[in-house]
């Protein structure tokens, strides 16, 4: 299953984990959008379906090479590298211009979906009428999902193992982000700021040789909910691999109709112009997160007023966003050839 790979290859597999680590974490955005777009979805799906019971007889057998050969380690493990990497550097930075351009950043994801549109479309032909059904669908579900209320916060550790296995649905599905479903759940700030702070906190002291931490109740309480959401993450991420494994081989174009659909249906989800609706108590007041942040609640959008120069700067980020995938989806052809 493994590619002979170059350097120069590693190195850009290293950068796509960064983008799809970057992607994941934003409310809105896919990492599978980056996947599909960049040439390497099929090979992240099938990759993924080897961890299965043969993968498992390997490792029983001890026969480490060709485990590492049969699910396609070096592939995974370069992505993997690079989400890592992305978490504590580039989804950092993301959060920075978040704070202090979000419109800017929105627009250009805006653009960025919208040529990711029209890269997966262009080689796609309507054949029949089940694909426009299946394309229909896919719209359908992408709008709803955007338009339903969040619900509040729960730390039960079975319920985040759910939100593990259905969170980590962006980076397999196209068009679905998982930060957005967490957002959903109420459970977004806990598992992606809350408790990976405390993993980060924890590393530190680790690192100091400080273990006072393990005495730390709350923290010890974040590092369970954050091991029991990265078990769920990988139980989702073999199963929904296997049935989109299954899928792709066997009803490719329903797939792809479907995911089309999908994707334009998220487009609301990431629409640059719009406010944000903080959660409140009984008393009106915001709530906050365990950082003393505002906890979003959901977003208000609206029609931009021309009248305002960032809106035309809006524009040209909308612009750099389409011409971005445009150029992912060259490289993607070039090293598919």
């Amino acid at each position: 299953m493994q590619n002979k790979r170059s350097f120069k290859d590693k190195v850009f597999l290293v950068l796509k984990g960064l983008a799809m680590g970057a992607a994941n974490k934003v409310p809105g955005v896919s990492g599978g959008i980056v996947a599909f777009v960049a040439g390497f979805y099929e090979e992240f799906i099938y990759s993924l379906q080897k961890f299965n019971r043969k993968a498992l007889l390997l490792l029983y057998k001890k026969r480490y090479k060709s485990f590492l050969n049969y699910i396609n380690a070096s592939f995974l493990g370069l992505l993997v590298l690079g989400m890592v990497i992305s978490y504590f550097s580039v989804s950092k930075l993301l959060d920075y211009f978040l704070l202090h351009y979000e419109l800017y950043v929105w627009s250009g994801f805006f653009g960025m979906i919208i040529g990711s549109i029209f890269y997966i479309a262009k080689d796609f032909k309507i054949k029949s009428l089940r694909h426009v059904l299946f394309i229909t669908l896919g719209l359908l579900l992408g709008g709803g999902i955007s338009l339903l209320e969040p619900a509040t916060e729960n730390d039960n550790l079975w319920f985040v193992f759910f939100c593990g296995v259905i969170g980590v649905s962006g980076m397999t599905l196209p068009g679905l982000s998982g930060s957005f479903i967490l957002i959903l759940v109420g459970n977004y700030v806990l598992l992606l700021v809350d408790s990976v702070n405390a993993l980060f906190d924890t590393l530190k002291d680790f690192a100091s040789l400080d273990f006072s931490f393990t005495e730390d109740q709350k923290r010890m309480h974040l590092l369970k909910i954050l091991t029991s959401f990265t078990a769920g993450s990988v139980v989702g991420l073999v199963t929904l691999s296997h049935l989109l494994g299954y899928v792709l081989k066997h009803y490719k174009n329903i797939t792809f109709a479907t995911i089309i659909g999908f994707i334009t249906g998220s487009l609301g989800v990431v629409w640059p112009w719009k406010e944000k609706v903080y959660k409140l108590d009984m008393q009106g007041q915001r709530l906050t997160d365990a950082n003393g942040n505002f906890i979003i609640d959901n977003y208000d959008r609206y029609l931009p007023n021309f009248q305002d120069t960032q809106n035309y700067i809006a524009l040209i980020f909308i612009l750099l966003g389409i011409l971005l995938v445009y150029g992912l989806g060259l490289y993607g052809t070039k090293t598919k050839k």
